[in-house]
């Protein structure tokens, strides 16, 4: 029988309607009341102020001395002045002097503090420490002095002197940016660029920009309105407009010489100043909370679905049981669905599978550290019988480093370039442990001495660009074990190695394990690497595990396809064994999240799939406690069927379906 197509509509599950569908047009920054609010604010005020010759009912200067500080009525919606003039015409055509006065100021600094902070980190430390003591000069300045000092030499030119404003702050500006366009720059993606030709300018159009827009735009809100707020302050003090034209600062000074006997008189201008300034600011928190609103780790949504009562306690030997933990994003597609798993104490267990299939996500629950808008949506995630899914930051912080910690697959991530790396484990040993300066620092070298590095008095006096990538993992492991914990999270620990410095870590892994009786979830490709380390295995794929057991069982006799497919492509051959011909490989990709099929997730690449493995069905038990969701498993092992190298190339070559 031969692998029949899979018809799109089964193949693509019908997703739940989301709660915040009818939001998914909006900018995510509208997808925040106070963002919405502050950008509606704001529109409607500079739309208000620029069209006010058009609409206002009276002109700025007509005067109605019979009705000198009136309230509000239906000839002045606002009131009157003290000359008789009527509010609303005077602070809707006041605001648009200072609000583009504010934009120009934002343009100017911006213009001048982005492309320096670019061209500091781009162009090195030396060019970066000119600058930046440059910019430090700038900022001692005394700002309202020579604001003060231009308003006298050129008169109250509202643009110029914001302009100059905008000059003075673009030292601010520089400062906060230079930060992020550092970090930006030293992530992976920036260098492939690099190397691949691409010239400075893209480099920063195209690659380092795109990633500092949220940051510039949180900064370039906040600038805005504290530009008001000055521009209003030097009206307020007389160096505005002059008269009959209005201005938010001149009538809020107005209006406090008649605070006692006609205190309504304030309201209006001070009403607007001050909600232009709450929008500007409400929208700068908007803009950085993103799509989803503020970070929440790991937390119970309303709509969270339970984990069922048998799951709800762990067995006598587990030390983490996971149960059936969904993770997903805020009002988005599901990213990992109804994974379980326990682990024993002193035990490893591997998480396999290609890429996109939910390792690193379902590793990083474990600790509360999901992305800005994804969170746990289902299950539970129990560690020593307590559930970690809804603990609030400060509950999972005691958990974090002192019971669980991390290793990085990227070692340069987890340490911090700018500090000693006798500074980064000291002072977690000092917060963990209570140890003074001095039994920290003895501490870090024990540790040091406990991953295998041989001179730590100098590793300890070194910076983490100092190390080799070897090094710098031995470090990694020791800062996460200052903590003293009982579970290490490994992502990927060996991936960015050579195939020595690989063989060395596996082996201090193993000793740790044998040593303090620690427990392990590693994250890795390699075949080669589970067989070597773990005592337990779950394969993942398209956000579940699709089979499950002892590494001895699932790598010696895997019972889904998938994991068939995966062990012959693994490039590690057994000593004594024949060398394969052609590796086999798996035709297609890993279904994106939001579009996975309701039944096996895997059928599309699958050579042994029928029409019945398109239905919803449950996991199989198999491999004694483990698990696998294929419902052919008892057939395809009846029948030692196998995922043929050979097989496959002959149907690549001729076209030919292959027998299930």
């Amino acid at each position: 029988m031969s692998v029949l197509p899979l018809d799109a509509a089964d193949e693509v599950a019908p997703e739940p309607a989301a709660p915040t569908a009818r939001r998914r047009g909006m900018p995510w920054f509208l997808r925040r009341p106070g963002g919405l609010l502050g950008a509606a604010w704001l529109v409607l005020i500079v739309v208000a102020s620029f069209t006010a010759p058009l609409w206002r009912p009276y002109r700025v200067d007509d005067q109605d001395l019979a009705h000198r500080l009136a309230l509000p009525s239906g000839a002045h919606l606002l009131g009157t002045d003290p000359l008789g003039r009527d509010l609303l015409s005077r602070v809707v055509t006041a605001g648009a002097e200072p609000l583009l006065a504010s934009f120009v100021t934002v343009v100017v600094a911006f213009g001048i503090g982005l492309p320096l902070a670019l061209i500091a980190a781009e162009r090195g430390r030396r060019v970066e420490r000119v600058l930046s003591r440059s910019t430090e000069v700038m900022l001692a300045l005394p700002l309202v002095i020579i604001l003060l000092a231009v308003i006298g030499v050129i008169g109250a030119q509202t643009y110029v002197v914001m302009a100059v404003l905008g000059v003075l702050i673009s030292a601010a500006v520089y400062r906060i940016m230079l930060g992020v366009a550092q970090s930006v720059r030293q992530r992976l993606y920036i260098d492939a660029a690099r190397v691949n030709g691409i010239g400075s300018l893209k480099v920063n159009l195209v690659h380092v920009l795109p990633s500092m827009a949220t940051v510039a735009a949180v900064q370039a809100a906040q600038l805005f309105g504290i530009g008001l707020l000055i521009n209003a302050g030097l009206a307020f003090l007389g160096f505005g407009p002059g008269e009959p034209q209005p201005s938010w600062g001149f009538m809020i000074q107005d209006a406090s010489k008649h605070i006692y006997d006609d205190p309504w008189l304030l309201v209006p201008s001070g009403l607007a100043l001050a909600l232009t300034v709450v929008a500007a600011n409400e929208l700068a928190d908007a803009l950085a909370h993103r799509a989803a609103g503020e970070r929440t780790v790991a937390r119970r949504r309303p709509g969270r679905t339970p984990a069922s009562p048998a799951d709800g306690a762990p067995s006598a030997s587990a030390v983490l049981e996971v149960r059936g933990l969904t993770v997903a994003v805020d009002g988005g597609p599901t990213l990992v669905s109804d994974v379980s798993f326990s682990l024993g104490a002193g035990r490893v267990l591997g998480l396999v599978g290609e890429s996109g299939c939910g390792k690193t996500m379902t590793a990083r629950s474990l600790l509360g550290l999901l992305p800005d808008g994804v969170s746990v949506s289902g299950g539970a995630i129990l560690w020593r019988g307590r559930d970690l899914v809804g603990l609030s930051e400060r509950e999972l912080n005691a958990v974090r480093g002192q019971e669980i910690a991390m290793i990085s697959q990227e070692p340069m991530v987890a340490l911090d370039p700018m500090f000693s790396i006798a500074y980064q484990l000291t002072q977690p040993l000092r917060r963990f442990r209570g140890l003074s300066r001095t039994e920290a620092r003895s501490t870090a070298v024990e540790l040091l001495e406990q991953v295998g590095i041989v001179d730590p008095a100098r590793v300890l006096k070194s910076f983490p660009h100092q190390l080799s990538g070897g090094m710098a993992q031995r470090v990694a492991i020791a800062l996460a074990l200052t903590g003293r914990p009982k579970l290490l999270i490994a992502d990927e620990p060996t991936t960015a190695l050579d195939v020595t410095v690989q063989a060395e870590i596996l082996t201090l892994l193993r000793d740790l394990v044998r040593e303090i009786d620690l427990s392990i979830v590693i994250v890795s490709h390699d075949l080669g690497v589970v067989a070597d380390l773990c005592d337990d295995v779950a394969v993942m794929y398209a956000g579940e595990v699709v089979e499950s057991g002892t590494a001895a069982a699932v790598l010696d006799e895997p019972a889904h396809p998938y994991t068939m497919a995966l062990l012959r492509a693994n490039p590690h051959v057994p000593e004594g064994a024949a060398v394969p011909v052609r590796l086999a490989s798996i035709a297609g990709a890993v279904p994106p999240p939001g579009s996975w099929p309701s039944g096996c997730r895997f059928a599309s690449r699958c050579r042994f799939a029928r029409d019945e493995c398109r239905k919803p069905f449950p996991a199989l038990p198999a491999h004694g406690s483990g698990s696998v969701r294929c419902i052919r498993v008892d057939e395809l092992q009846r029948e030692q069927v196998t995922w043929d190298a050979d097989a496959v190339g002959a149907e690549l070559e001729t076209g030919a379906g292959v027998p299930a």
